[in-house]
């Protein structure tokens, strides 16, 4: 299984693990989204992405609308002991693992956000989350090349086919029918839309090009979360340090965490404090909007 899953993925770009989530684990995370969407929309939480923005960094003010909610394992999040236990449990971390071939020591806690349904349509345009645009063939090929020290994920809480990418352009520079075509083309050569069932799960590596298009008339709550492996910490901190998290993470506790998860955590909490401080928590940003 270990080995079908990291062959998919290498080969891909993406792999999809079904009904990651119980029936009852649903239901509950579900709940605790609808509090958060309306704990952020009422403007009680600042870390929001705004609309019409794609990228970080984005207001903290939701008057125009927004398409998703920033940290979900902030202290002063509602229901963070829920989502916390949903970020750190046996199934994402023991796939996670799978993936990377490597042991829980080996892991940094990164990223976890909730993408939700936009009060208007809203599309993002072909990108690669750590290259930019401008970056020439032979840049992406150089880039392309390095390790993905990395797990990303989407758990679609509701039906999801907001994603669409092309696999296995992870593995190579964009052609030049990609490179020449508008930034929200519908339909380039061999895309897919990534169809998710509510509780399935699908892995990606953030370098496949992809973009998203979000229907407002479509509920949405999908939770989106990263993984570092600690041997590309110099590589992940951007990725994840632009978005913030550097400012929060070292007051951040799981005591409510049962034990064997909690002892998880805090290591993986702990590492990523570590790399804070390397970097000096701030490294810049990887697109522009």
């Amino acid at each position: 299984m270990a080995s079908d899953l990291k062959s998919t993925l290498a080969s891909q770009g993406f792999v999809i693990i079904p009904s990651v989530l119980e029936p009852t684990d649903l239901s509950t995370l579900r709940s605790a989204c609808h509090d958060a969407r309306s704990f952020a929309e009422s403007g009680q939480w600042p870390h929001l992405r705004t609309l019409p923005k794609q990228f970080p960094p984005w207001s903290s003010d939701p008057s125009n609308g927004i398409w998703g909610i920033q940290h979900l394992l902030h202290p002063d999040m509602t229901s963070r002991n829920l989502f916390a236990a949903s970020y750190f449990n046996d199934n994402i971390i023991g796939t996670i693992r799978q993936l990377l071939d490597c042991e829980d020591d080996d892991l940094n806690m990164e990223l976890y956000n909730l993408l939700i349904r936009p009060t208007r349509d809203f599309e993002l345009r072909w990108h690669r989350d750590d290259i930019p645009p401008s970056a020439s063939s032979e840049e992406e090929e150089k880039r392309l090349k390095e390790p993905a020290w990395h797990a990303q994920w989407n758990l679609a809480l509701y039906d999801d086919k907001s994603l669409i990418v092309i696999p296995g352009s992870h593995r190579r520079p964009r052609t030049d029918i990609e490179r020449a075509a508008d930034s929200y083309e519908k339909d380039l050569p061999e895309q897919l839309t990534v169809d998710l069932k509510a509780g399935d799960a699908v892995f990606y590596n953030n370098n496949i090009l992809h973009r998203g298009v979000y229907d407002s008339r479509q509920e949405r709550m999908t939770l989106h979360g990263s993984v570092g492996h600690a041997a590309g910490e110099n590589s992940r901190a951007r990725n994840v340090l632009q978005h913030g998290t550097a400012d929060w993470v070292e007051t951040c506790r799981f005591d409510g965490l049962e034990a064997g998860i909690r002892e998880r955590a805090e290591g993986m909490r702990r590492r990523l404090v570590e790399l804070g401080r390397t970097e000096g928590g701030k490294t810049g940003f990887s697109q522009e909007d």
